[in-house]
């Protein structure tokens, strides 16, 4: 009998290694060094870097090294950059220019504080209610003024919101576009609106869910919806299945914010009425500025 041999099993496909981030002292575009590396994201690398002509610190936003020849992300990341670049709102991020070459080059201001996604999950004690409500107004006027200039967000959550000493800015116009047909999923798993994940015609309602979503995580320290992990894990080792994802905004509602924390009423409702499964029964801007101003002394009514 002759022993039999078995081949070892292929090693896994491990993919290359990105390049790495430019070095300080690198030079993304003329009149700006950069200083450090800030961040890597699935299609971008941002950097702290020197502005030679404002004399100040600001933020550069260039594509990753190994994603350039992917022109519809130069363009959405270009657009992005105009818009900031002639948009003007306390409550979004300032864009100062843009470079269409040799590469893609956004800079922005830098801001200081810290993301709305790291003071809830690093503060053991909950913001108190006229906090929710201020930061909710301030996201209503933010999202006012683009729904002015015909654009949706479409990607409201904590981690696109920077907040210092009580003034909130959003960020990330990556997604933005005007009202009307969107493919399912466009957005983030957690915070999308039913219509949203479904895919379909979508109007301002959709950024009333994002608003909601991101002051009842805000509020509570959780998302109404959540990825199901073991459903995900299920198709790692089942390739065979639907890899669609199942998105638990279109099978059930979102479970109301009192269940996670006591709040005044009229915040509570307020953030609810954000979160009803069809757009109509949502509140408009305005009328879901007007209810959180109210719940703020001295605060003028009808200020989004």
């Amino acid at each position: 009998m002759t022993a039999t041999t078995r081949s070892a099993p292929p090693p896994p496909y491990a993919p290359p290694p990105l390049p790495p981030p430019l070095a300080p002292g690198a030079r993304p575009a003329p009149g700006y060094e950069v200083l450090g590396h800030l961040v890597r994201t699935g299609w971008l690398d941002l950097y702290d870097a020197w502005s030679d002509e404002r004399a100040c610190r600001c933020v550069v936003k260039v594509l990753r090294p190994d994603r350039r020849d992917e022109d519809d992300l130069a363009d959405r990341l270009l657009r992005e950059g105009r818009w900031l670049r002639d948009f003007t709102h306390p409550h979004l991020v300032r864009g100062y220019e843009t470079f269409d070459g040799p590469e893609p080059v956004v800079v922005l201001e830098t801001l200081t504080g810290e993301t709305l996604a790291h003071l809830v999950h690093r503060l053991r004690r909950r913001p108190a209610a006229t906090d929710v409500a201020m930061l909710g107004v301030q996201l209503c006027s933010a999202v006012h003024y683009l729904h002015g200039r015909d654009l949706l967000h479409l990607d409201l959550k904590p981690s696109n919101v920077v907040v210092d000493r009580g003034h909130a800015k959003l960020l990330d116009l990556g997604l933005a576009r005007p009202p009307g047909p969107v493919p399912p999923g466009v957005g983030t798993f957690s915070y999308l609106a039913p219509e949203q994940a479904a895919g379909g015609t979508l109007t301002t309602a959709v950024d009333v869910w994002g608003i909601g979503v991101t002051l009842y995580e805000t509020a509570t320290g959780e998302v109404p919806f959540e990825r199901d992990r073991g459903r995900e894990r299920e198709r790692e080792r089942d390739w065979s299945q639907d890899t669609d994802p199942r998105y638990p905004q279109l099978e059930e509602a979102a479970p109301p914010v009192a269940a996670r924390r006591r709040l005044p009423r009229p915040l509570a409702a307020a953030v609810d009425g954000c979160l009803r499964p069809d757009p109509a029964d949502r509140p408009t801007v305005g009328r879901l500025a007007t209810a959180l101003a109210a719940l703020l002394p001295g605060y003028p009514p009808g200020s989004c």
